[in-house]
């Protein structure tokens, strides 16, 4: 397979498609790495109330901190069970009720891998349903992380997330051995049901990229870099 940079410059896209003010409005701006210092937190969120980003994606530990420093200024989003994915269904569902005390919008719960390629898919399907009443009116997206998963498996999964009522799914965690393509947005675009919408996160490295997943059809996009790779182009309006 080629890597997610070739696919992407294959394709004939006009980076004009959407504005910047447009992708920004779909972008989950991220920041989970293991070692996010309360700086970088603050810098994410100074720049998703400047840019009106979608949310910020951020760890678990930081959830509450934001939403006392910001209150409403912030769509807050959080991880479950990342980025492996198996940890049990009883420790997600603690995960999310802890994180939507602490003051959580959104969560990105990563399915049990492990139980995708046993074929049980019935017990993911439980889980991400079990996982979903507890978010109730808040947005649950499911993390499949396709660079594990046959075709086969990924079509399960499109199949389970319409299934449990989920509202997204999502390609990838980032920490995985690859990231989005758009092969996998098209998949899910044949296979999910109406009600489910499409993330992509990591492999976005351009606007080009960026403009891509979005004229896909993605609703929204998981990265670290929207502001720095539209950033020659960005002004004081946003």
């Amino acid at each position: 397979m080629m890597e997610d940079k070739e696919i992407l410059n294959q394709e004939n896209v006009d980076e004009n498609e959407f504005t910047d003010r447009q992708i920004l409005r779909r972008i989950d701006h991220t920041q989970l790495k293991p070692y996010a210092t309360w700086s970088d937190i603050e810098k994410l969120c100074d720049e998703a109330i400047k840019y009106r980003t979608a949310s910020v994606c951020i760890p678990p530990v930081y959830v509450k901190q934001v939403h006392n420093a910001y209150g409403d200024k912030v769509n807050i989003c959080t991880v479950v069970g990342f980025p492996l994915g198996y940890s049990t269904t009883a420790a997600k569902v603690t995960e999310v009720e802890q994180a939507l005390a602490d003051g959580c919008n959104e969560i990105d719960m990563v399915v049990n891998i492990s139980d995708v390629k046993n074929g049980n898919y019935v017990r993911v399907e439980e889980e991400i349903r079990a996982v979903k009443r507890v978010c109730g009116e808040h947005l649950l997206k499911v993390i499949i992380e396709t660079c594990y998963l046959s075709e086969e498996e990924k079509i399960a999964m499109c199949k389970a997330v319409t299934n449990a009522g989920a509202d997204y799914i999502k390609t990838s965690t980032g920490f995985g051995t690859g990231g989005a393509t758009i092969e996998d947005i098209r998949l899910f675009k044949r296979y999910i049901g109406q009600n489910v919408r499409i993330k992509a996160a990591g492999g976005v490295k351009t606007k080009k990229d960026l403009v891509l997943f979005l004229a896909e059809g993605c609703d929204r996009i998981g990265t670290s870099s929207a502001v720095s790779m539209l950033q020659g182009e960005l002004t004081q309006g946003y």
